[in-house]
């Protein structure tokens, strides 16, 4: 594996999904694939899970870490080219990246999206930038447009608390929220289960209302509604995100309430496991008596954040090894 940033790096998701299982009962199994390599985090956003989850899943390995936050730590970056750079921009993508593989073997890069112009951002110049510059193994800690680690580790979780011989439901339900947020992680999520769903390991809906579609682009194959209640039936995990319009880019319209989901709608279901990427606004997009009650899987979820970036890495340090 030479960069991970969408399902489509990765050729089969139940055999990644077991290898991340068969970690989490031998973290150290593998210590040795890092020893005197390097990470590096590159940080243009806030994190708290994607950044410790991949520093613990890198030191479980035997890597070293480097970490640092461009907003705050590094020069104001150029990604345009062909303009003299006579403003605000102190350092060019260009050369940035291309400095970062010299001191990293393999780089973590982690993006938000503007919500402003739809085509830019989801033209993921910055990643691609990245990329072709930086001449080594590149992994989206998030970009504009999707989170692969956080959508890798939903799929192990589902399916290390899913045992039943028939194919869950999946429900990926929208939720309220009191500003606009990005389209990442539905997106992400969205088209992994799209991809799980025709690989024979789940049935998958996406329920949303009204203004509310992804793009298709991330939810070929999904079964789409605006009823929430007659999504959630049968259900047996409902993973609850917000997201802002990709129609009316990144606005925010009013909705109703009803849209949380609490014991009253998650009784519709079939009893079941209720997830969420973290952070999560309690009592605005999911209600407390669900995150504090045995159906949530939000902190195992989030525990398996480590799992999910320890597979990447090591099939990346392995193809370093093969290409010596």
């Amino acid at each position: 594996m030479k960069q991970f940033f969408s399902v489509a790096d990765v050729a089969d998701l139940s055999n990644i999904v077991d290898e991340a299982l068969r970690l989490k009962s031998n973290p150290f199994a593998y210590e040795h694939l890092g020893k005197r390599k390097t990470l590096g985090l590159v940080f243009l956003n806030p994190s708290l899970r994607t950044r410790l989850s991949t520093q613990k899943a890198a030191i479980h390995l035997g890597m070293d870490v480097m970490v640092m936050n461009m907003d705050k730590d590094g020069w104001a970056l150029e990604t345009r080219d062909g303009i003299a750079m006579n403003g605000t921009t102190v350092e060019h993508i260009r050369e940035a990246a291309a400095v970062m593989g010299q001191y990293c073997d393999i780089l973590g890069i982690r993006s938000f999206p503007k919500l402003e112009d739809r085509d830019v951002d989801y033209g993921e110049d910055l990643f691609r930038k990245f990329i072709a510059f930086c001449g080594v193994p590149v992994v989206s800690l998030e970009s504009a447009t999707r989170h692969p680690l956080q959508s890798l580790t939903d799929l192990i979780t589902i399916r290390e608390h899913w045992h039943q011989p028939r194919k869950p439901k999946v429900v990926m339900a929208w939720a309220p929220h009191v500003k606009a947020l990005p389209q990442a992680v539905p997106n992400s999520f969205a088209e992994w289960m799209s991809r799980a769903q025709a690989e024979g390991l789940m049935d998958f809906t996406i329920a949303h209302p009204p203004g509310y579609s992804l793009s298709e682009q991330f939810t070929q194959g999904a079964t789409m509604t605006n009823l929430l209640d007659e999504a959630l039936e049968g259900a047996d995990f409902v993973y609850v995100k917000n997201w802002s319009s990709y129609e009316d880019y990144g606005k925010v319209q009013h909705i109703s309430e009803s849209w949380m989901l609490d014991h009253a709608k998650l009784a519709l279901t079939n009893q079941a496991k209720v997830m969420h990427c973290l952070p999560v606004r309690r009592d605005v997009e999911l209600a407390s008596e669900v995150l504090d009650g045995p159906h949530s899987l939000v902190i195992q979820e989030a525990g398996n954040r480590v799992w999910g970036a320890q597979v990447v890495l090591k099939r990346m340090l392995e193809q370093l090894l093969l290409d010596k």
